[in-house]
């Protein structure tokens, strides 16, 4: 996930195209086709609780063999977009609460691309890992936005710690345009939370050996680094995105990248620890 803001494969949010899509994430892409099973939404009724949470249950089953969106076949992507427009037929009319989208977010699935990609890439490259990716939504007591961290975890083993080693950070701002629609400005990418492997400690600061002076502040150096790359500023425009949060309550967040961008299917996760 190194890419989505580095230059790896993912790339850091730019001005949008004419043409394009832009994911939640950050990526531009070609437009594929909306679903046309979206605009029946708001007019189902909605279910009652008993059902509703068998329709979550429907679509965490449907998306666990899929590794997250990587692997899913077409036929597993036409089950998960079934599930998936069961539940947001649940109270779709209703505004989104920004008091239940604070808090940390974990992805369960994805068909955007710009996200498939970095599954991709680990896939084909063997010392690159990339672990759990998360939505943090900082909002609470707003009525009108917040800010958005998209956060990937990631690895280059065996130089850092196996899936953790290293904390990829996506900022964005973003404001309340409609009852469920958001509007993301990415304001920065950041790499922080660096976790080396034993190994390399081990090189660095040999444990038969006492540990000097220089050799701890390399250690300490290497645990608090932070580099940032800002993607907006006063002489260019800042890249952003729509985002519809399709259904969200109390463990349970959907959302589509408006234009076409993919869907995103998350459940809420312990709080995470940014720099």
């Amino acid at each position: 996930m190194m890419s989505h803001a580095l230059a790896t494969p993912l790339a850091i949010p730019t001005p949008k195209p004419r043409g394009t899509h832009r994911s939640p994430l950050g990526r531009l892409g070609p437009s594929p086709r909306p679903s046309v099973r979206l605009a029946a939404v708001s007019t189902a009724a909605a279910p009652p609780a008993a059902e509703l949470e068998r329709r979550k249950l429907d679509l965490l089953q449907a998306v666990q063999e899929t590794q997250r969106g990587l692997a899913a076949t077409a036929d597993q992507r036409y089950a998960v977009e079934e599930a998936l427009v069961c539940v947001e037929e649940y109270d779709a009319g209703s505004p989104v609460n920004l008091s239940e989208l604070d808090g940390t977010w974990r992805l369960n699935y994805t068909s955007a691309s710009d996200v498939l990609v970095l599954f991709e890439a680990a896939a084909r490259l063997p010392f690159l890992q990339v672990g759990q990716i998360f939505q943090k939504f900082e909002c609470k007591d707003r009525s009108d936005g917040g800010m958005v961290r998209n956060v990937v975890r990631w690895s280059i083993y065996p130089l850092l710690e196996e899936l953790e080693g290293a904390t990829l950070v996506v900022s964005a701002k973003f404001s309340v345009l409609s009852k469920r629609n958001i509007f993301l400005e990415f304001e920065e990418v950041a790499v922080e939370n660096i976790r080396i492997s034993e190994e390399l400690q081990a090189l660095i600061a040999p444990a038969i050996l006492p540990r000097s002076y220089l050799s701890l502040q390399i250690l300490q150096f290497i645990r608090t680094f932070r580099t940032q790359v800002p993607v907006s500023g006063p002489e260019r425009r800042s890249p952003g995105g729509l985002y519809y949060l399709s259904y969200l309550d109390r463990d349970m967040l959907l959302g589509r990248a408006v234009g076409g961008g993919g869907v995103f299917v998350f459940t809420k996760a312990q709080p995470i620890t940014l720099q």
